[in-house]
C-alpha cells in the first residue's frame, strides 16, 4: 500500500535537492545513506530512476522510493 505525502517548499524556497529531501523525510538516517540510495537506483523522480544526488526538486515532483511517494507542493 503507497504511503502518500507531501513537502511544502516555503514561501522563499525555490527547490530542495534530492538528498536533503531523503534526510527531512526521514527515508535516509544521513547524507551518505541517501548517496547510497540513490546510487543503487531506488529513488524515482518522476516515475523514472533518478541518479543526481543534488537534482533540484520543485513544486509538481514526485519522488518514489519503495512504497513511499512525496508531491513537492508550495504553501
Amino acid at each position: 500500500m503507497n504511503t502518500n505525502r507531501t513537502f511544502e517548499l516555503r514561501d522563499n524556497q525555490e527547490f530542495i535537492e534530492l538528498n536533503k529531501l531523503l534526510k527531512v523525510e526521514q527515508i535516509a538516517q544521513t547524507g551518505g545513506h541517501a548517496k547510497i540510495l540513490i546510487a543503487e537506483g531506488s529513488i524515482l523522480v518522476n516515475e523514472e530512476v533518478e541518479n543526481r544526488v543534488r537534482r533540484k526538486l520543485r513544486e509538481g515532483d514526485k519522488v518514489a522510493f519503495d512504497d513511499i511517494i512525496i508531491e513537492i507542493t508550495r504553501a
